[in-house]
């Protein structure tokens, strides 16, 4: 598939998005939302090769978010105002899905953030398993500037990755975050000089991903995402689910011979094609 808002690549079981929006400081438009979602929950999860995703940028911005053209769709929206709103709540609903298929994924997605990461932009990335930056990177939860709530996934997922506190502040007052208070705060990893030295490190990491046992590494992100959400006592039975069904396959063997036999054990593709 041709994507027109990222260049899409594959390469070594990693998936590269790339915005490609520059001269637009890289701003959500509509074709935007609908790429993202086709890419990940279309592409990525029907492509057995893929074992991580990266997602990076270009131009001075990672992104400025959502276009101002979707603004003024809805301003311009009219009619009976019960059907508008059922309307709205549709589309919100349908951008929600964009960025709620990065994180159900079943391979991890890095985000790799240079310059701004803007409302839409921090409701992207705080979908992603791992952040990093570059030192000018900063980020605004900036709805709160346009009058509304941020509403694609911020709000809801922010604060499983960092303080309340600060969530509050950030999402009340616009301010911007830099990169060094977001490495203090746990929402980046690792803040980077450059955006050349960054995605070398990222794609280092990726490909130390892409080695591990593709089942073990969607078990792993199924079951982080599962805690999140659950009891402890309600994720720690899903684990026994969970390993019960996986755990006597062919991998565990395969890491063992590959550990003591000093080479890199070779991991079978998911069968993500057969379905039923």
């Amino acid at each position: 598939m041709i994507y027109t808002t990222f260049e899409f690549s594959v390469a070594d079981h990693i998936a590269h998005i790339r915005f490609n929006r520059p001269d637009k400081r890289n701003a959500m438009n509509r074709a935007f939302w609908e790429e993202i979602r086709q890419v990940f929950a279309g592409e990525i999860a029907g492509r057995a090769d893929v074992r991580v995703a990266v997602i990076s940028s270009t131009g001075p911005h990672f992104t400025a978010g959502m276009d101002l053209s979707v603004f003024s769709d809805v301003v311009a929206d009219s009619g009976d105002p019960a059907r508008r709103c059922e309307r709205f709540r549709r589309g919100l609903l349908a951008y929600q899905s964009s960025f709620t298929a990065i994180e159900k994924c079943r391979v991890p997605v890095l985000a790799a953030i240079q310059g701004g990461c803007i409302g839409g932009g921090v409701d992207m990335v705080s979908a992603c398993d791992m952040r990093y930056c570059t030192r000018d990177a900063f980020f605004v939860v900036k709805e709160i500037d346009l009058g509304m709530v941020a509403d694609v996934g911020t709000l809801q997922r922010l604060p499983h990755l960092m303080p309340q506190g600060l969530v509050r502040e950030l999402a009340y007052t616009g301010r911007n975050l830099p990169a060094d208070e977001a490495l203090r705060s746990g929402l980046v990893n690792c803040v980077y000089e450059t955006q050349a030295a960054m995605l070398d490190e990222v794609m280092a990491i990726a490909r130390d991903i892409a080695l591990k046992s593709p089942l073990a590494i969607y078990g792993t992100k199924e079951m982080v995402n599962y805690a999140r959400d659950h009891t402890v006592d309600e994720a720690l039975n899903y684990m026994s689910v969970w390993n019960a069904a996986f755990i006597h396959g062919e991998d565990m063997p395969e890491a063992f011979r590959a550990m003591q036999e000093k080479r890199a054990a070779r991991f079978k593709n998911l069968d993500v094609q057969r379905g039923l």
